[in-house]
């Protein structure tokens, strides 16, 4: 990356010296009786009983409260392959994020490797220690066989938020806009602008919500059956997907489109938005530049959303993952289904239908209601 003049004193450099994180004890370390308790001798026994029961590692260790987040560093927010250590600030947030709205602790794991072998046996190897594994800006197309090679050979939830916990809370916010215009889900086209891990993750939850048609698009344009040099996410997104068989760029992709959800980080021209159907909904995500002005979106969309904190309608993974993980760790689940990420989007919805508009289609991510309300809904769904 290009060398910059760094100022130490900025407020924002002076936040983060140090790190945002650090751990505390929950039992007293003031007598030797304290300590004979907590360490040796005492911590024996309890090693010796989960030895013979190791189910015991749940309740006698930190196990039901503690998740990995993990990361090799390669699609970082929009700064892209920064790196395992360039990425550490932003796995602190993440921790500091899960401990603030959910009460779960947070490890952040930066792993100096992008070879999904080693990370897939790097994270089984430390599982152990965790109640949970929160993989966080892994690159597309690896994150799908990292994530799929790890639920599969673990017992503790794994979860890839970039996937998941955006496709959460879009269809969260698609509910309530749907709720404002008195829609259905089954009588929408949507367009997807992006074929990377949230593309794809949305494109799924919006298929199992009832969605009628979802046409993806990717740098090349729509993604169809007969398409040639798909890999084999995109082969299984062409034979699931754009029932109408369109083919062509982004402009024909959202010609008489109800709905617009960008994850691309790039941009679509405003021709292309002219095109949609009337009474749009524009989900324009790409942060921190949307791939549409909110500005110019609204003079085609009756509704539109972004992935900034300073437009209405923020979509942010924080409405969805702290609640997903205390709903999952409560309930000791092995796995987070795709009934428990249903429950938790329509949980986040139902937090703001009370005081719906149509620049309030989710609640304010600082909102203590959220994470609850989430929490329940996926422990009641486990």
């Amino acid at each position: 990356m290009p060398s910059q003049t760094v100022d130490l004193q900025d407020p924002i450099f002076l936040a983060h010296r140090g790190g945002k994180l650090r751990t505390s004890t929950t039992v007293p370390l003031d007598s030797r009786e304290d300590l004979s308790v907590a360490y040796t001798p005492g911590v024996a026994r309890v090693c010796e009983a989960i030895a013979a029961d190791e189910s015991l590692a749940r309740t006698h260790t930190w196990r039901s409260n503690v998740v990995a987040v993990v990361t090799d560093g390669t699609a970082v927010l929009g700064l892209g392959d920064i790196g395992p250590a360039a990425s550490l600030p932003v796995m602190e947030g993440k921790a500091a994020l899960f401990r603030q709205f959910a009460d779960v602790d947070a490890v952040p794991i930066c792993l100096d490797t992008k070879d999904p072998d080693e990370i897939v046996a790097a994270v089984a190897a430390i599982a152990p220690s965790f109640g949970g594994i929160n993989l966080e800006d892994i690159a597309a197309p690896r994150c799908f066989d990292i994530e799929d090679r790890l639920k599969a050979m673990l017992d503790i939830p794994v979860f890839h938020d970039d996937q998941h916990g955006t496709a959460v809370v879009v269809l969260a916010a698609l509910t309530n806009a749907l709720r404002l215009q008195d829609r259905r889900a089954e009588d929408l086209t949507v367009t997807v602008v992006g074929a990377g891990a949230a593309g794809v993750a949305i494109t799924k939850i919006l298929t199992e919500a009832g969605v009628g048609d979802v046409v993806v698009c990717d740098s090349t344009g729509i993604i169809h059956e007969g398409r040639g040099r798909l890999n084999a996410v995109k082969a299984r997104l062409a034979a699931s997907t754009n029932r109408a068989g369109r083919r062509g760029d982004v402009t024909e992709a959202l010609r008489g489109a109800d709905v617009l959800v960008g994850v691309s980080g790039g941009s679509i021209p405003e021709s292309a938005l002219a095109g949609m159907a009337p009474d749009a909904i524009v989900f324009a995500l790409a942060n921190p530049t949307p791939e549409v002005d909110p500005e110019v979106a609204h003079r085609h969309a009756a509704i539109v959303a972004t992935g900034r904190s300073d437009y209405p309608n923020q979509i942010n993974n924080v409405l969805a993952f702290p609640g997903i993980f205390r709903g999952a760790l409560d309930a000791g689940a092995p796995q987070i289904t795709e009934a428990m990420k249903l429950a938790a989007a329509q949980a986040i919805a139902d937090i703001a239908a009370d005081d719906l508009a149509a620049d309030r289609i989710v609640p304010s991510p600082l909102d203590p209601r959220v994470a609850p309300a989430v929490a329940a809904a996926v422990k009641a769904a486990s």
